[in-house]
């Protein structure tokens, strides 16, 4: 039996999962699953599994569509675990078109029988509900590449007011993007008062930075990372309040 207050045993740790959820990471990222078992870390009925498809290096070889046999062949593995969700934390939606997310998901989902989610999805949903026409954006990429996500952003009808980015091209460098940076990146955007500042790209450390900058800068921020996790904790109904460390949208009900 458990004892108040004590350390849960490797049983108990072992057996708390009821939810089981799917991430497809890009190749060369480090930080998806880092965020992902940090934030998971208080939630101990979910139990993440991941899987991975080819992304690396500084030339997308599909640049206007996902490599759907890498990427179903990633998700098909996750399936066969028989999840709750699958999530695609990834952002390219976001710099090719929404519909390509759509499309995907409901590719993943009628492979595996799972719902689905996207980073780019998540941010969109969010966007929806409150409202949101005016952003700010804050990315690693080089300026073409952050040009070419605040125009598909504003196709939906999204309008990009301010952007900062880093300047790097290999899909590795973005997750060496040091805090101070990324700090005073947000602060930049924050200047052109958007109504939310999304930090864009799921190998871009920002995610532990977002509750504080929230609270200094008074806007509400959507991490890449942690958006896709909190969308895939709300499609397996689980309530998202006891990560608010992360961000003010764990508080959302």
């Amino acid at each position: 039996m458990p004892v108040p207050g004590a350390s849960p045993s490797p049983r108990e740790l072992i057996a708390a999962p009821t939810k089981f959820v799917g991430f497809i990471t890009p190749s060369a990222n480090t930080v998806v699953e880092r965020v992902t078992l940090a934030i998971l870390r208080d939630f101990p009925e979910v139990s993440p599994h991941f899987s991975r498809t080819a992304v690396v290096g500084a030339v997308d070889p599909f640049p206007t569509s996902y490599d759907y046999d890498s990427m179903l062949a990633a998700a098909k593995l996750l399936g066969d675990a028989h999840l709750d969700a699958i999530v695609w934390n990834g952002s390219k939606g976001g710099n090719v078109g929404f519909a390509l997310d759509h499309d995907l998901i409901a590719r993943i989902t009628a492979l595996t029988g799972a719902p689905a989610t996207t980073t780019t999805l998540a941010i969109e949903s969010v966007f929806k509900a409150d409202g949101v026409t005016r952003f700010g954006l804050v990315s690693p990429y080089v300026d073409a590449y952050a040009q070419r996500i605040q125009d598909t952003f504003g196709r939906e009808g999204y309008t990009c007011v301010a952007s900062a980015n880093s300047g790097l091209k290999d899909n590795f460098s973005f997750s060496t993007v040091p805090e101070d940076d990324i700090v005073a990146m947000l602060r930049q955007v924050a200047r052109a008062k958007p109504e939310a500042v999304i930090t864009f790209c799921t190998n871009f450390a920002a995610a532990p930075l977002v509750a504080e900058m929230e609270a200094e800068l008074g806007i509400p921020i959507y991490d890449s990372v942690s958006m896709a996790v909190w969308h895939a904790l709300k499609l397996v109904g689980v309530d998202t309040a006891r990560g608010k460390a992360w961000g003010r949208v764990f508080e959302r009900r």
